[in-house]
């Protein structure tokens, strides 16, 4: 189903009963990257999930983009669905949307998960991200693939599920270029760090020990920031955790959404 909002059509999916439970992919994935989450989630709560602009079946306007616009394009989606108030969980740009709509419109969010994710860009934020926006405009997304996929998931887990491995790929390999190009561009000037003691609804900061691209540090600064909130080292996980440590992820965010509903 598809929402015209914000200037753009966003696609969506709902399924299951209870109150809100809203879910915000990666860069270079889409809705789909929840499917593991939804079996269990479906039995307790409502569950929104979502392709973000420029990804998925969702508009892929030229960019650049902000994470605030995106944060505005959550916002028309909800107020068109009638949600009042919602449950976030975000993936890391999932997670920086949600940091940024959550001090944008404060008491929509009952609560946040927030995986794998960080609020303050590194030093080498604009290299880093210009680097891989000049690969994939000249050479397409079928060049980040590979580089891509190293960075998300540990090497043993990558041996050992060449399916997962397959359908990530697809899906980094039909991201819309125009699409990856305008979230890397807001991505790289994030900067929420110092904001977030202003967010007062319950938090779970989740993180892969061998996240390299939002490591540890990164979320353990979210957590002390964030005013009682909870923090886990999902041990044995790189950046996608949710997929790679299944288990250990749903267990947490069940735990947890259950504890705050």
């Amino acid at each position: 189903m598809k929402i015209k909002t914000n200037g753009i059509e966003i696609n969506y999916e709902i399924a299951g009963e209870g109150p809100w439970v809203t879910l915000s992919h990666s860069l270079a994935c889409n809705l789909h990257m929840w499917d593991e989450q939804m079996t269990g989630l479906t039995k307790k709560y409502k569950v929104l999930r979502f392709d973000t602009r420029g990804h998925g079946l969702s508009g892929a306007p030229p960019g650049p983009y902000s994470l605030e616009q995106m944060a505005d394009d959550v916002k028309g989606m909800l107020d068109a669905l009638g949600i009042r108030q919602t449950h976030w969980v975000g993936l890391s740009m999932g997670g920086m949307i949600g940091e940024t709509f959550a001090l944008k419109y404060p008491g929509v969010f009952r609560s946040m998960v927030l995986a794998d994710t960080t609020s303050r860009r590194p030093p080498n934020a604009d290299q880093m991200w210009g680097d891989r926006i000049t690969v994939a405009q000249t050479q397409g997304m079928e060049a980040l693939v590979e580089s891509t996929l190293a960075r998300w998931f540990t090497e043993p887990y990558r041996n050992a599920h060449k399916d997962v491995m397959a359908r990530i790929a697809s899906d980094i390999r039909n991201t819309p270029v125009a699409g990856f190009v305008g979230c890397c561009q807001a991505i790289a000037k994030v900067d929420l760090l110092d904001r977030l003691k202003e967010i007062k609804c319950p938090a779970l900061v989740m993180v892969g020990d061998q996240d390299h691209g939002t490591p540890p540090e990164m979320a353990r600064q979210i957590h002390e920031n964030l005013s009682g909130s909870e923090l886990l080292i999902i041990p044995s996980a790189a950046h996608i955790s949710n997929i790679e440590q299944t288990a250990v992820f749903n267990q947490a965010m069940f735990s947890f959404l259950d504890k705050v509903r």
